[in-house]
């Protein structure tokens, strides 16, 4: 993985996007709406639960590369302020992706 593994992100799980989305254009509000979880964790913490999830041993190594700001600092407040929340944890979002993906893998191999 590029960098040390310390730079900080947030990731939405796409239901919670499309109901961020759907709140939005019901509202009144005007100008620019962060629609996120509040859930930050490090790429390192991002790659650990890809691995539990997935049930592999995988040897991680860091190499100097591109990694982008450290972090990024925004507030959920304006959507918020409407009732919406994001609801998938990152764990939970992976569960679902990495298991859509082994049905994609699995049906592209018997298909071969």
């Amino acid at each position: 993985m590029w960098g040390d593994g310390t730079a900080i992100r947030a990731f939405t799980y796409v239901s919670d996007l499309v109901d961020g989305i759907y709140v939005l254009m019901q509202s009144d509000l005007e100008g620019p709406v962060n629609i996120g979880s509040p859930e930050y964790v490090t790429v390192d913490e991002l790659v650990a639960t890809v691995i539990e999830v997935s049930g592999k041993r995988i040897h991680v190594k860091h190499v100097p590369g591109p990694v982008g700001v450290q972090a990024r600092n925004f507030s959920n407040a304006r959507i918020q302020s409407l009732g919406w929340e994001a609801r998938v944890s990152l764990r939970e979002g992976i569960e679902r992706t990495y298991a859509w993906i082994e049905q994609q893998v699995k049906a592209m191999r018997e298909k071969g």
